[in-house]
This record gives structure tokens, sequence and C-alpha cells, in this order.
């Protein structure tokens, strides 16, 4: 799998981002990887190409962040996505 650019933290705002727009299947990922009880550190060697032995503290901003950015889009991104679908 080739790796996403990424940041160390997603920018947050109460709008959707290009960078939600960019990474809405790595979102996606981690939600899957969470649900399916996956270890974090597993989850970001593979999604982000980091290794959690050589950066814990980085490696598990990363993940925490970016999951928790992807719980907001369940939350309330997906209801700006429809909400841009509709005519106006």
């Amino acid at each position: 799998m080739t790796q996403v650019q990424f940041l160390d933290e997603p920018p947050q705002s109460a709008a959707l981002t290009a960078y939600d727009r960019e990474h809405m299947k790595l979102y996606m990922r981690l939600l899957d990887a969470a649900t399916d009880g996956a270890d974090w550190r597993e989850a970001v060697t593979i999604l982000f190409g980091l290794d959690p032995a050589r950066e814990p503290d980085r490696a598990r901003h990363v993940h925490d962040t970016h999951l928790a950015r992807a719980r907001w889009m369940t939350e309330h991104g997906y209801r700006l996505l429809v909400h841009e679908g509709r005519p106006h």
C-alpha cells in the first residue's frame, strides 16, 4: 500500500476541511480497525507507516488524533456532506 501524506494532527474545525476530504478513506480504515479491536500500534504502522517502537509518543498522537477526527466525521461531518449534496 502506498502511504498517504498526513499531518501529525488533523486540522480541528467545526466544518469539513480539505484534509478531511482527502483522508476519508484513512478515517474509515481507522474506524474499522478500532471496531475490530485492532491494536493501535498495528493500525498506525499499516495506515501511517510509522514505527511505534521508534516514535511511541508521535505514533500514539497521530493515531489518536486521526481516530478522534474520524469519529467526529461519523457524528457531525457526514451531516455536512449530506447537506452539501442537497440542491439549494
